[in-house]
């Protein structure tokens, strides 16, 4: 089997959830090729291989991530002063997003297994964007095998809430 994750992350958080995902997925299925690998290098090339394709990014303004909404992130970061952080949102606010990425996805037959995941805050109405994932994943026909699952961040830029990464890595394994 053949499992790429591909991830979108400002801060981190969602880079350290794929990766968990991906380790999850390997520990349940110790001869799979799995690859974890960040949107902008996630070409059509790496994803038409994939017998599951997992898809996640963080959440912004309830949904998606978009080219305003990463130049926003970027601003927030750099206005605090975070320096790192900034730096790294500044970096992934200038390169494609998923949304952009999903234009070039090509179709795939029906029988390629997905899902989808997102970081989100733990709060009232925030939404989050591995609904809006799965969605698209669906209109590239891939068959969306779980519901779309939200780890969640204790602050916009993290850290990450305790047992996420463990939650993530039995989810993953559950993906198999």
């Amino acid at each position: 089997m053949q499992a790429v994750i591909v991830y979108e992350s400002m801060y981190g958080n969602t880079r350290e959830i794929a990766e968990a995902i991906a380790e999850g997925v390997h520990e349940a299925e110790p001869e799979a090729s799995v690859s974890c690998v960040p949107v902008s290098e996630a070409g059509p090339d790496v994803t038409r291989a994939a017998d599951l394709l997992v898809v996640g990014g963080p959440t912004h303004m309830h949904g998606m991530s978009s080219g305003v909404s990463r130049k926003l992130a970027h601003t927030a970061a750099a206005q605090k002063d975070e320096g790192d952080a900034a730096d790294k949102a500044g970096a992934e606010a200038e390169s494609p997003g998923l949304r952009s990425w999903f234009h070039d996805l090509p179709q795939t037959e029906s029988g390629t297994h997905a899902a989808a995941f997102d970081t989100r805050a733990d709060f009232r109405m925030s939404g989050g964007a591995a609904t809006g994932i799965a969605r698209r994943l669906s209109h590239h026909h891939y068959d969306v095998v779980v519901e779309p699952e939200g780890f969640v961040v204790e602050d916009t830029e993290g850290p990450l809430r305790a047992g996420e990464l463990d939650r993530a890595k039995a989810w993953g394994a559950g993906l198999v």
